[in-house]
């Protein structure tokens, strides 16, 4: 890796509370897809083509979507597994010091791995322009124009414009905010200061004063620059970092080293943490039809919308409506005579708020939280790198029923558990069975027990899929019940 080169750095962590019932805090929003196929992760991959390789992505994301229901989407790239949630400073240190640890000092894309971009043409040309100004050692954030007064977004407040790094014909008055010469994408500003999500009065008056723009979340920089404002401005950050680096060259892993050491980061955004305080940062305004989909309301903003208003995914029939999100992931909906509604249906929960108020889903997850519930966790259909499981049916303390797929050629861990039996029916290919000292074929139609504290596995080794229904019994069914002797994917 030399100094020229430029890696993408993707923070792909997140809760899930979001776009909640939709997104899980085991399956967030980046490892979904909105419209059409593609993940947004994927999506914002795909968007650097051309500027950055594949090679050079980097995702930043918690050690339990590595493991768990993200496992096939994260395998094509590095990736750095964050033990525990430490916010976007430490992750974007950890990510600086990765890049820099033999001694190359590589330009930083730092991106959201959430967010939708309409204009990808004009988001390249921002970032070519933005790399070539973080060479010099500034730190570049892409500011959108806000549209309306919003307490969801951070404010950045700009106070001149610079040209003389990018030999730009033209020029522009020392602290104009605004330039009838350049083209907005060669604008480069020097901000004055940052202002985090502020009352409503506050964002209203910012837009009547002009010149301030909503913070992205999209940073370039050098690996150096950033790190050096770090030690500055979050010396207990840097001094972790410092120690991370350290036993990665005493001989262990930097990924180890990540394990034993991260958790004692203190939890803080870059943006309060530096930017804040930073006399090194410049903006790039960019109009690239950008949303950070913060909210279900915002998913219907840039959704395509029908004659009425409405934005209609999934098997739904609605009558004389307008205005109405609404979204059938298992199940027929079907609405008549409402207005300004989301409608959010799942296997398991169905979330309905009018539009404006959708920001509160947060507040359901909460109260999921306190209840002890699942359904803010996992859906009932749960990705695994062996496959999935689908919970059928399930009473508390007593029994659950799953269906089980395993991929050919996968298997499940050698496991046990404390508190429950299973019983495995075949309903389509051949699994291989460990059952303590045992191992077993059992073929369709055929079903095999697992006693309580048996050490077992579940093997495909066939060339089609293995569809199992297993049904557990005990007093407690929690899928933390369970102990590993030896698995394929590091869990």
């Amino acid at each position: 890796m030399s100094d020229e080169q430029v890696c993408a750095v993707i923070l792909a962590g997140g809760s899930g509370s979001r776009l909640w019932p939709l997104s899980r805090q085991h399956l967030p929003k980046q490892f979904l897809s909105l419209e059409g196929e593609e993940s947004l992760l994927q999506t914002t991959i795909n968007r650097l083509d051309s500027v950055i390789a594949a090679g050079d992505v980097l995702i930043v994301t918690q050690e339990a979507h590595a493991k768990g229901e993200a496992y096939h989407a994260l395998l094509p790239y590095q990736t750095l597994f964050e033990p525990v949630a430490r916010n976007t400073a430490p992750a974007i240190a950890l990510a600086a010091a990765f890049l820099t640890r033999e001694g190359a000092d590589p330009i930083m894309v730092v991106l959201p791995a959430d967010h939708i971009i309409r204009d990808e043409a004009r988001f390249r040309e921002h970032l070519k322009v933005a790399i070539e100004a973080a060479k010099s050692g500034k730190l570049i954030t892409f500011g959108i124009q806000p549209a309306h007064p919003d307490t969801g977004f951070g404010y950045i407040k700009i106070i001149g414009l610079r040209t003389e790094d990018l030999g730009l014909s033209g020029k522009a008055a020392s602290g104009s905010t605004q330039s009838s010469v350049l083209e907005p994408q060669s604008c480069i500003y020097e901000v004055e200061r940052f202002t985090e999500k502020p009352d409503l009065d506050t964002a209203k008056h910012f837009l009547k004063d002009g010149g301030y723009y909503w913070n992205s979340g999209m940073f370039v920089w050098r690996a150096s620059a950033i790190l050096a404002e770090i030690k500055q401005h979050l010396p207990a950050v840097f001094q972790v970092i410092q120690t991370i680096i350290a036993e990665n060259r005493a001989g262990g892993t930097f990924q180890q080293a990540v394990e034993k050491h991260f958790a004692a980061m203190p939890s803080i955004s870059i943006d309060y943490g530096v930017l804040e305080k930073s006399s090194r940062v410049s903006l790039i305004p960019c109009d690239i039809g950008w949303n950070d989909v913060g909210s279900w309301q915002a998913v219907h903003e840039i959704g395509a919308k029908d004659n009425y208003g409405n934005v209609i995914l999934g098997n739904v029939i609605a009558l004389d409506c307008r205005n109405n999100l609404i979204r059938a992931e298992k199940r027929l909906v079907t609405a008549i005579g409402v207005e300004d509604l989301c409608v959010i249906e799942t296997a398991d929960a169905v979330l309905i708020s009018r539009n404006d108020q959708t920001q509160r889903v947060r507040e359901v997850v909460d109260v999921l939280q306190k209840r002890g519930s699942s359904e803010h966790l996992f859906h009932t259909m749960v990705n695994r790198p062996w496959g999935s499981y689908t919970v059928l049916e399930e009473e508390q303390d007593s029994f659950k029923i799953k269906r089980i797929e395993v991929a050919p050629g996968a298997r499940l861990s050698l496991q046990s558990h404390r508190q429950r039996s299973e019983h495995w029916v075949v309903v389509s290919g051949t699994a291989t069975v460990t059952n303590g000292d045992e191992v077993i074929t059992v073929q369709k139609n055929q079903s095999t027990y697992i006693p309580i504290g048996a050490k077992h596995r579940l093997e495909n080794r066939g060339s089609e899929p293995l569809h199992i229904v297993e049904i557990q019994v005990g007093e407690y069914l929690g899928e933390d019940d369970i102990q590993r002797y030896e698995d394929n994917y590091g869990r």
